[in-house]
Formats: C-alpha cells, structure tokens, sequence
C-alpha cells in the first residue's frame, strides 16, 4: 500500500512521538505520520487541522514535511507557525479544528525532535499514538486527495486572551522572566510589553541549541540564572518555561522554588473561596500537603495518574476547575480551556502575588512543611518494570496496607507515604518517599528498599 514505513518504535512514547533528529526520528517519518493522522482526521468527518512547531533547528523541516503529508488526504491545513505548544491548543480550540499537530520534543535536549497530537478536540495518546505507529507501517491511509493550506498569525490574537485574566491593581511587579530560549520568545516579549510593572526577559530569543541551559524547569541547576538575576534586581518572582513553554517554572523573591504541587496549593486557596466543592487534580507524586490544603480551602482534591494527556482527560471527565503535575504541567479550567499552558499560568500567578499584602516569600514559607527524597528514577527493563510494581502492589495489598494503585502504588503509613511506579516514557522505575520527620523518611526509605530488594531490584542511595 502506499507510503508504507516502519518508523523506530522507540519514538512512538505515552503521550507524543519523540525520537533524535536524522537518528531514530526521520523527515520521511514526519510525511508518513502527516498522511496517516490526517487520514484518522478525514475518517473521524474532519476537514481541518492546525499545525505549528516549535524553535528547534529540525522543526521547520519536519513541519513542512508533516503539513504536505496532512495536506494529501484533502485537508484544510492551518499553519500557524512558529511557537508555544499552548498557542497550538489554543488555536485548535478557537477555530474548532478536528485535528492539531504540534511539531515539539518539550523540554528535551537540543538533537532531539517529535511531535504532539489533539484529535477532534481531545488529547491523543497511550493506544492511540501505538495504533498509529501500526496504522504508518501498514500505509493505512485515505486515498491522495486536494487540500489547501493557508497561514495565520494567531499571536495578537492569543496574547489579548492571555491577558484577559490578569486584574488590574495598585501594586505593579518587578518581574525576572527566564525564555529557556524557547518557543515563547515572541509571543512572551508582546506579552510582557502589554503588562503592567517592570519586566526583565532571560534567554528571549527562541534558539533550538538552548545555549544557556537546558530548557527544563524541574531541574533546580536551570533555575540558577533565574534565582541569580531576581536577587540582583530585588525582584517580586522568577518565572521560567520549558522548551515548548507548556510547564512552567515559579521562584519567589527570596530565591526560592515553588515546585508543582506548591503552586497547586496557592491557585486551589484563590479558585475555591468562590468555588465551593470544586474537584481539583493532582498526579499521584504530588504531597500529601496539596491534597489536605485542597480539603481546608473547601475543594474536593483528586489524586489521579501523572501524565499530561491523562489529567486533562480526566479534567474535562469530571469538570475539574484545576489540575497539576510535579512536573510543572498546571490546567486552568477556571477562566481558561483545561489545557497546560505556562504563559496563561503565569498571567494567573502575577494577578494572585499583585493582589497579595506581603511577598510570594510569606506564603512559600507559611506552607506546611514535608521532608521528602527527590524524584528518584532508577533503571528496569521495559519488560521487568510493569511486573515489578504489580509484585510490590499484590505483597503489600495481601499485608493489608493502606496502598492507592492508580499509576503505580503509593503507600500511607504514620511515617508518611511513599510512591513507586514505572515509567511511560523510559526503561526505568521512578520512587518518591514524603515524611515530617527526618526519622520517618528514613523508615518509608527502608519500606521502598525492603519491597523493591524482595523484587530483586536494588534502589539507588538517596
């Protein structure tokens, strides 16, 4: 059949495609993945399709390749061209498209490329993005049809809705914003001009070689420069993107983080006063803290599996207000679409900290405090990994702990909890352990050791 191609089954991940550029992931591939989610898109009744890319050096390439094989199955092919992931969402969204491609490999380093799906409206992922792997070997695809395609500058467009949500107030913010160099450059200088106060931009330009560091917020050593240059300006908060500015990166004006579940705990405490009973998500690495926070704050907390395809989903199942990963993956759906977007979450950390009496550095420091280990990811084969979470889950079940096995298992104990699940996205198994004492966490650290040791894993020293 036509266009038949067997792509490197190693880029075909959880949540997107994502592969080393000219090594696992090819612009035949790209052509090949255009024809075949376009078919899905023409077999679903759908006629049009946005796609956009980000700033890594490959993307242009890769775009062009992705809209011509869209382009073939008689689409209607928008391009919006360069930027953020969320301003793909955004678009896809506003102009009610049946299908959205982002060409993006997030936060990963600079050889790396891939892509992001939607699908009349939803997230596409998990079986999915493994049927259409299927689907591009088989040539499955609709006969060669006549598309068009056409450009739009969505940006100004974009920009004024982000700002809808920021309020006006007396106190005006001394600002320190930190590009990563990525995909937000424009759309981030446009947004900055528009608010009010002092605004001071970091690696702005959009560069797919990311030459100040690597363009992942989670990792404290990129957050260095930031933390640096809020000191030196005496600034009120840090804010920092990944690559494709869909995670979001928070420093107070004392330097210091505010990690995913931390944020949750500020943006639950401003959504519920008029939200009463509102469901809130979080992923199941998140703190016992944010869960009880939520409770105070009068919300209904939903601990749920981590992944950003899957909290939306859940989101628009259960009509959360608000979801969060540790990973710095935050959804509005207060106000905005349910979809993770680190500009609109920062418009919405800026209004809360502007309406705030004292500095960021009160609440980070009033917040109840957890002594926990960092995420801890250690190898497992891909076909051991699943396995051995199962064992962990079945001997601990058959001792009658007090266990949640949503994505993996985490385990209550008086000491705390501690979190063991495999990886989606790598051969690897990824722990977590959370106490209030120092004593507790080495006995939930020990519990995790014991479980992983009868396994016949070894966990690494933390």
């Amino acid at each position: 059949m036509e266009h038949q191609r067997n792509i490197d089954s190693s880029i075909l991940r959880e949540y997107d495609i994502r592969g080393v550029y000219d090594k696992t992931f090819f612009i035949e591939d790209a052509y090949a993945i255009g024809r075949a989610f376009g078919s899905l898109i023409v077999r679903n009744n759908g006629k049009k399709v946005v796609v956009s890319y980000d700033g890594r050096v490959s993307s242009p390439d890769l775009e062009a390749a992705l809209v011509d094989g869209l382009k073939k199955c008689g689409l209607e092919v928008v391009r919006i061209g360069r930027g953020p992931t969320p301003m793909l969402y955004y678009a896809a969204t506003t102009m009610e498209a049946d299908g959205a491609v982002m060409v993006t490999a997030s936060h990963n380093p600079k050889e790396y490329n891939g892509m992001k799906f939607m699908l009349a409206g939803k997230s596409f992922f998990g079986k999915q993005i493994q049927e259409l792997g299927v689907q591009v070997a088989k040539g499955d695809v609709v006969p060669e049809g006549i598309g068009s395609v056409r450009k739009v500058d969505i940006v100004d467009e974009y920009v004024t809705r982000l700002l809808k949500d920021f309020g006006i107030t007396d106190r005006k913010l001394k600002v320190v914003w930190d590009n990563s160099n990525s995909a937000a450059g424009e759309v981030l200088t446009k947004l900055v001009q528009q608010l009010p106060g002092e605004h001071i931009v970091l690696n702005g330009t959009i560069d797919g070689n990311f030459p100040a560091h690597s363009p992942d917020p989670t990792v404290p050593k990129n957050l260095v420069q930031l933390q640096d240059e809020v000191a030196k300006r005496q600034a009120d908060i840090g804010i920092a993107f990944d690559g494709d500015a869909d995670r979001i990166g928070v420093i107070d004006d004392k330097g210091n983080i505010l990690w995913g579940d931390q944020l949750m705990i500020v943006y639950s405490r401003d959504i519920l006063p008029d939200n009463q009973g509102a469901t809130i998500i979080a992923d199941v690495k998140a703190s016992q803290i944010l869960f009880e926070e939520v409770k105070k704050a009068g919300g209904n907390p939903l601990m749920w599996c981590t992944g950003h395809s899957l909290i939306k989903s859940k989101m628009a199942e259960t009509k959360a207000l608000l979801g969060g990963e540790m990973s710095g993956h935050i959804f509005f759906a207060d106000k905005w679409y349910g979809f993770d977007d680190a500009l609109y979450v920062a418009v919405r950390t800026l209004d809360i900290v502007s309406r705030l009496k004292g500095p960021l550095s009160e609440i980070t420091e009033s917040l109840p405090k957890a002594i926990s280990t960092p995420e801890i990811r250690f190898d497992c084969p891909d076909d051991r990994k699943f396995d051995v979470v199962r064992e962990v889950a079945a001997r601990l079940q058959a001792e009658k702990a007090d266990v949640v096995t949503i994505d993996g298992v985490r385990v209550n104990t008086a000491d705390g909890w501690w979190l063991l699940r495999a990886s989606n996205t790598q051969a690897s198994l990824v722990a977590r352990a959370e106490s209030t004492t120092g004593d507790g966490l080495e006995n939930l650290k020990n519990a995790l050791k014991s479980q992983l040791s009868a396994s016949g894993v070894e966990l690494p020293e933390v």
